[in-house]
């Protein structure tokens, strides 16, 4: 069997010289778009691992502040300040200048409580109530006597108190 001699054909050469020059430019097409796309890949793979790697440090920080939190709350909590309020300042008409001696007064009979831990002052505001309850106090030639609504005991003790003039 004899194959025909198309390799000496003008229009054989061309189409296999064409089909040669094509395979060449096709194969460097292939090679720019594999590198372009494995460059991106690359990219995005750098970005996602310093995502990963700042998230990583985010979330030990993270850990270690909750541990600190935890360490902190174990440790007892303690009062650090009272708050009074009268209610009924305005039914009774009582000036800036009452209210402050007033509240200071109520401050001054409970002040024993500042410093002590919230657990020990939670369990005794039945007393605190009847401390500020029971004391008659004096300011400009009245005396006034509170009745205790609200009692908060947390690092701020906050109570809430209506005025009566006693006689």
């Amino acid at each position: 069997m004899h194959i025909p001699p198309y390799h000496k054909r003008k229009g054989w050469q061309r189409f296999l010289v064409g089909t040669f020059i094509g395979a060449i430019i096709a194969y460097f097409i292939f090679v720019y778009m594999h590198g372009y796309m494995y460059e991106q890949l690359l990219g995005e793979n750098r970005d996602l691992q310093s995502k990963v790697n700042e998230l990583e440090n985010q979330n030990e920080a993270l850990l270690k502040d909750k541990k600190d939190l935890d360490e902190k709350s174990k440790e007892a909590l303690t009062v650090d300040s009272i708050e009074i309020e009268i209610t009924n300042k305005d039914e009774l008409r009582l000036d800036r200048l009452i209210i402050h001696d007033l509240e200071e007064l109520m401050k001054k009979e409970i002040e024993e409580i500042i410093g002590q831990d919230v657990i020990i002052v939670s369990k005794s505001s039945e007393l605190l109530k009847s401390t500020i309850q029971n004391k008659n106090f004096k300011v400009d030639d009245f005396t006034y006597k509170f009745v205790v609504h609200t009692l908060v005991i947390s690092p701020t003790v906050k109570i809430t108190v209506e005025a009566e003039i006693s006689n």
